[in-house]
């Protein structure tokens, strides 16, 4: 914050006064972290503004946005700093994007600030005195934990900010004030998240499935109709019920929104060894994982009783989740994991209890556990085990949130004994091993290779040498 101090003392030398504004004060004054730091110099023209940054930063000063008052300095590498003169924006077309910026030094701040989003977005500390200015209610919003409008009047004017009051909520903790939940019910039925790109809702559900409770966020989706809006394969899971006996916690959105937050515990934890980007495909896979229950959930016999089941829901909910994916941009390497996790989320409790109600052999079960690690290779077997571990706490079970994740120990444990994520899609004889037996290139290749990994799925051969004795058989009778 040195060079922020520096730039506040030499704006106020200069006749000027540069305050530290939106979300840095709102997370300073909550004590939490935050890197978004943004100033506000009032009292400079543009020039004047542009010619101090210079000096304070030479050849460090990104003038791209001088026509709307606005600079950005490198203070480090990866490390900007946005400066700006305080502006107005009025609404000229559709989106996002459709406003008019006019930078004005002469505004007052409580003009300025008017244009922000929620009142505990719209606090300023000013860097010389160290006063914090609140021109709408944002400390007493702040204390209260509640997010509301700056102005009704034009809160309207962005979509977007239904999108942030989600993930705000979710990552601050914050309720939603009611008459800005109004508003906001009124953008959706206007139908205007629909102005909104893929890009810009993309990057709000991220915020909010990196907060520790993203269900908070969820929740409001929800209840704004937003998720109804954007994403009605999520929205239809409220009406869709389950078995008591296994999910006595209700419907499936409410198992979804346990789902999520135990994943968010999960990933904290570290329990599974995740990067960055692999925690954050398991709460997208947590979120739509039982997307298949809504089209498939139906009453049925089992053990002779009449019972609440969802045959095949992993298997129909590939192609939901696909839809939803599809109007996101969170990428490929995303939808490969998230995939995975709705088709296969089952299947490692399955294989447990399998095992441990003697229906599997110890061997056998090792073998499952290699063939589903091919099944979802290159995706990480770690990954799945953290969304089926969120999904296995995700219950009104008791005493589910502190018992051992038994199913997923039991896995690990067979990866690491038999070392089965060294190379689980790479067949055990290759097309080589083939020729030298005398058999011509052609279709015949690969049908032998195939023939002697189905024989390895089925857990007949396991080793090289198994492998090349089955295939020098197979290759004699044919």
């Amino acid at each position: 914050m040195s060079a922020v101090v520096r730039l506040a003392r030499e704006t106020a030398a200069s006749g000027g006064r540069a305050l530290l504004v939106g979300g840095y004060v709102r997370d300073a004054l909550l004590g939490r972290e935050s890197d978004d730091a943004d100033i506000e110099v009032y009292g400079l023209p543009a020039d004047a503004l542009e010619a101090l940054l210079v000096r304070l930063f030479p050849e460090r000063v990104n003038a791209v946005g001088r026509a709307f008052g606005i600079f950005r300095v490198a203070l480090a590498p990866g490390l900007d700093l946005d400066v700006s003169l305080p502006r107005t924006e009025s609404k000229t077309g559709a989106g996002h994007r459709g406003f008019a910026v006019h930078g004005d030094p002469s505004l007052s701040f409580e003009q300025a600030s008017r244009r922000r989003d929620f009142t505990v977005n719209a606090l300023a500390c000013d860097l010389a005195t160290g006063e914090i200015l609140d021109a709408h209610g944002g400390l007493d919003d702040l204390a209260s934990a509640v997010l509301r409008a700056v102005d009704p009047r034009t809160f309207p004017e962005d979509p977007l900010r239904v999108w942030r009051a989600f993930q705000l909520a979710a990552r601050l903790g914050f309720a939603l004030d009611g008459a800005t939940a109004k508003l906001m019910r009124g953008i959706v039925a206007r139908g205007e998240l629909a102005e909104l790109s893929r890009e810009r809702v993309t990057e709000e559900l991220r915020k909010l499935l990196a907060a520790a409770r993203p269900s908070i966020g969820l929740a409001l989706a929800l209840d704004a109709g937003a998720l109804g809006a954007a994403f009605p394969e999520l929205a239809a899971l409220a009406a869709t019920p389950q078995d008591p006996e296994w999910h006595p916690e209700g419907d499936v959105w409410t198992h979804t929104l346990m789902v999520v937050d135990q994943a968010a515990a999960v990933v904290r934890a570290g329990t599974w060894g995740l990067t960055g980007p692999e925690a954050a495909h398991v709460l997208l896979g947590c979120l739509v994982h039982d997307v298949g229950k809504a089209p498939t959930t139906q009453e049925g016999v089992k053990d002779g009783r009449t019972r609440i089941v969802s045959p095949r829901h992993e298997v129909e909910g590939e192609s939901l989740a696909r839809a939803i994916l599809d109007r996101l941009t969170f990428g490929e390497e995303a939808a490969r994991a998230v995939l995975a996790i709705v088709r296969w989320h089952l299947a490692p409790g399955s294989l447990y209890y399998a095992l441990e109600r003697g229906e599997l052999a110890t061997r056998s079960y090792t073998n499952a556990v290699r063939k589903l690690l091919k099944r979802i290779h290159p995706v990480r077997w770690q990954v799945l085990l953290a969304a089926c571990e969120g999904d296995w706490r995700g219950r009104g079970i008791d005493g589910v949130l502190t018992l051992p994740f038994d199913p997923g120990l039991r896995f690990a444990r067979a990866v690491a004994e038999d070392q089965l994520d060294v190379a689980p899609a790479v067949p055990l004889v290759q097309g080589r091993d083939v020729l030298v037996l005398g058999i011509p290139a052609g279709p015949r290749v690969g049908d032998l290779i195939r023939e002697v990994e189905d024989a390895r799925d089925r857990g007949e051969i396991r080793t090289r040498e198994e492998a090349l004795d089955l295939l020098r058989r197979l290759a004699a009778s044919s």
